[in-house]
């Protein structure tokens, strides 16, 4: 006798379909740039696999968390702020540490660039020569997973009495931030340059994101540029790019003394079409993928 159906697939996922691998970038919020000839904020964390490996199971849903990026401070150069670290992303078991804000610079003393997915650049300091140190990336360490490193460590300021203080480069996601160029006369230097960013094509195009934030700089020096890949220049508030969790560019010494914000973040996840009928986020395809897209939190339906 039939009881008409059959049981199919048992123990392979929800309606008998098998797991399948997909790639992705989880880009968290870069950090602001510190204020008042401050250092550039780093680039938020920036976690990927270029092949398809991360096994997801059909009909199951995945969070998504697409983080901003870190708030500029407001000061004067006798309050000095570091720039707000960026927000973390989330995609499964992968997250992806907001960057480190760029330090401050005036009295007390230089403010050290924060620790992060990449650090924030070192903000600079009049009275004496003392320099804020960089910010370190890859906080907490990712480098022993197949993402391997989030980002890198920011650039030190400089500060020389009667000559410029100018503030270090944030940290990349492909290179540490740039320092500070000394004064060779008064009222010269250069702010550090941002690190560079990573250049992917998970979204079918090749676009680099993940740049630090340019250092900031007083009286005649010149500001840091920001890192290719969406990191804003120094001389702020100048905010990176949105989408690109670039680092926002250190403040200068003239008021506001802000540091620019740092760049929201991104996910993308890619798979074959074939695996799945999956309509999460924003999609396109490109070849036999299907490209999944989120600009702010969502859910992945796998």
């Amino acid at each position: 006798m039939s009881f008409g159906y059959n049981i199919l697939g048992f123990g392979s996922g929800a309606g008998g379909a098998a797991p399948y691998n997909v790639q992705f970038l989880v880009l968290a919020g870069g950090g602001a740039g510190g204020t008042a000839k401050g250092g550039g904020g780093g680039s938020g964390g920036y976690r990927i696999i270029a092949t398809k490996a991360h096994e997801v199971i059909p009909c199951t849903a995945y969070p998504i968390t697409v983080a901003a990026g870190g708030a500029s401070q407001g000061a004067t150069p006798t309050n000095p702020a570091v720039g707000g670290t960026g927000g973390t992303s989330v995609f499964d078991t992968i997250t992806s540490a907001g960057g480190g804000g760029g330090g401050g610079h005036g009295p007390p003393g230089p403010l050290n660039g924060a620790d992060g997915g990449s650090g924030g650049g070192g903000g600079g300091y009049e009275p004496n020569a003392a320099s804020g140190s960089q910010g370190s990336g890859n906080v907490p360490d990712t480098s022993p997973t197949p993402t391997g490193l989030q980002g890198y460590d920011g650039g030190d300021s400089y500060g020389n009495p009667g000559n410029a203080y100018v503030g270090g480069g944030g940290g990349g996601a492909a290179a540490v931030g740039g320092n500070a160029t000394p004064s060779s006369s008064p009222n010269t230097g250069q702010g550090g340059v941002g690190g560079a960013g990573k250049t992917t094509d998970i979204s079918g195009a090749c676009v680099q994101r993940g740049g630090g934030g340019g250092g900031g700089h007083a009286h005649g020096a010149s500001p840091g540029a920001g890192g290719a890949g969406g990191g804003g220049p120094g001389g702020g508030p100048a905010a990176a790019t949105a989408l690109t969790g670039g680092g926002g560019g250190g403040g200068d010494g003239v008021s506001p003394h802000a540091g620019g914000t740092g760049g929201t973040g991104i996910v993308f996840i890619r798979r074959l079409t074939a695996s799945s009928c999956s309509t999460s986020g924003t999609t396109s395809t490109c070849g036999c993928d299907t490209i999944h897209k989120f600009t702010a939190d969502g859910t992945f339906t796998a």
